[in-house]
């Protein structure tokens, strides 16, 4: 396995998001001191900034990479309740790297009178579609009305979820079922539950609506991914909260009861598969270590976490749905062997997680 690199930023504050592109060749960073940075990997393996510039008036939470087919495009959010689309100039960029490329600013989008807390460029099948989520609960669904003029973006959808706020969302980047998002929030309060919503889109209706709330998520949600679905019968999201939490989600096709005016629902059956934690660090910092990322390997076999501990860990699941954590890296880049809890594969926790829509129809907004 390849030794972790030490990259040095240069960023003069918090660094907020780190977000690789398509082909894991450029990499993109952005920070509490206004800045966003572009990174490519060179020929003999290093990292080098081709490009850094100052944006927003406020601390840049996310950025996020669009799918190669719509070109070098990236979409910062930030706390100044912005998001901002840029585009690589064509030409400015030289092999061998040199020379610093040149980013545009394309759109600025500002809709709301709350923080832009995180922001997702949609699978590249749905067309140039952008979604973000709002510190009040809301998400918004923009699209691009040209995609060779990056200037023009409309909104599409405005969701308002039964959140106390947002702070993640996810694409569901399968192609076999319609398209699904699933919104975390970071409320503090753990009297409430619900922190997890999954949305999907009604293709008669072209309109979102709430399918499931996982109520036994009643901690902060720091982050939400969905993993890239290679041949399996149902999706797999991981949560990022105080501990992790790996959700299965199964379409199942249910007959309507009047096949002449209501379309097939897929109505999907959820369980909890794993509640992922380190026992050594749950010790430590006597319960109170969060997770605040979560990432897939390009094949959904492997996640990638990391929390207040300085750690990142590889997590992977076998057939019987049973996972274990593999070597973990400090920050410094050295390797530990830890010893880690058991996760929980109860179903009676993932019978009561889950508050579900009951009725034949969803509930649209």
């Amino acid at each position: 396995m390849e030794a972790p690199k030490h990259i040095p930023t240069e960023h003069k504050d918090i660094i907020h998001d780190v977000s690789f592109d398509y082909y894991g060749k450029r990499m993109a960073t952005c920070s509490s001191d206004h800045t966003v940075k572009i990174w490519d990997l060179t020929e003999n393996g290093q990292w080098k900034c081709t490009a850094d510039w100052k944006t927003h008036s406020g601390s840049v939470w996310k950025v996020t990479w669009a799918h190669p087919e719509f070109g070098q495009v990236i979409a910062t959010c930030s706390f100044d309740r912005t998001a901002v689309v840029w585009e690589e100039q064509v030409g400015e960029i030289s092999f061998p790297l040199q020379s610093k490329s040149k980013w545009v600013q394309r759109a600025s989008l500002v809709d709301s009178s709350n923080s832009v807390t995180d922001i997702k460029f949609a699978p590249k099948d749905l067309g140039l579609l952008l979604a973000m989520c709002y510190k009040d609960g809301v998400f918004r669904i923009y699209e691009a009305t040209d995609v060779m003029n990056l200037s023009h973006w409309s909104v599409q959808h405005v969701v308002e979820c039964k959140l106390a706020s947002a702070s993640c969302i996810s694409w569901n980047p399968s192609r076999s079922i319609a398209p699904m998002l699933a919104v975390g929030s970071d409320d503090p309060s753990t009297n409430v539950g619900g922190k997890v919503e999954i949305h999907v889109l009604n293709t008669n209706t072209r309109k979102w609506g709430k399918i499931a709330t996982l109520m036994g998520v009643t901690d902060a949600v720091h982050d939400i991914s969905f993993a890239p679905n290679v041949g399996r019968s149902r999706h797999l999201l991981a949560i990022a909260s105080k501990e992790i939490f790996i959700v299965a989600i199964k379409p199942i096709r249910t007959p309507p009861e009047n096949t002449a005016t209501q379309a097939i629902t897929d109505k999907p059956d959820i369980q909890i598969l794993a509640t992922l934690s380190d026992q050594d660090s749950q010790d430590r910092f006597n319960s109170t270590t969060q997770v605040w990322r979560v990432e897939w390997n390009i094949t959904g076999t492997i996640l990638a976490s990391t929390g207040d501990d300085g750690r990142v860990r590889l997590w992977k699941g076998n057939y019987m749905d049973t996972w274990k954590c593999l070597p973990s890296w400090r920050g410094d880049g050295t390797t530990t062997s830890i010893l880690t809890r058991p996760a929980s594969n109860s179903m009676s926790q993932a019978q009561n997680i889950l508050d579900m829509s009951t009725q034949k129809s969803y509930p649209m907004y």
